[in-house]
């Protein structure tokens, strides 16, 4: 869904033009906030996804589905979680951050935030 050109227009306070934030705009600000977790080993994207990470293009938005309805939005984000660290804090401080990084860069309000976790990953010494 992060793919959907939909952009959700307000205008400014002061009136001197519209202001538009595409779905992409905050899948990328949300997969951002959520690599930033401590613990959270990377995010999960579709076949598609994968493939243009091993092409060398990075793609910041991959495993997060958004949803915006008027003001307000939906997010939904697959991650893998370091082995050793507890699953429930990290997916807690995912939430935390990524709706604290959405509200405060583009004004909407995060309804909620589901984090899935598809792996458990080990650190290579």
């Amino acid at each position: 869904m992060a793919e959907n050109i939909r952009e959700k227009t307000y205008d400014t306070e002061d009136n001197i033009g519209r202001v538009q934030i595409s779905e992409q705009v905050v899948s990328v600000i949300a997969g951002i906030a959520a690599t930033e977790v401590d613990g959270v080993a990377s995010l999960v994207g579709n076949i598609t996804n994968e493939i243009v990470a091993k092409m060398g293009i990075k793609n910041l938005s991959k495993g997060i589905k958004i949803k915006m309805l008027e003001d307000t939005v939906f997010v939904q984000i697959t991650v893998n979680i370091r082995y050793g660290c507890s699953v429930p804090d990290v997916c807690r401080n995912v939430q935390e951050k990524v709706a604290s990084a959405i509200e405060n860069m583009t004004g909407l309000s995060v309804a909620e935030v589901n984090v899935f976790v598809a792996d458990v990953t080990f650190d290579k010494n």
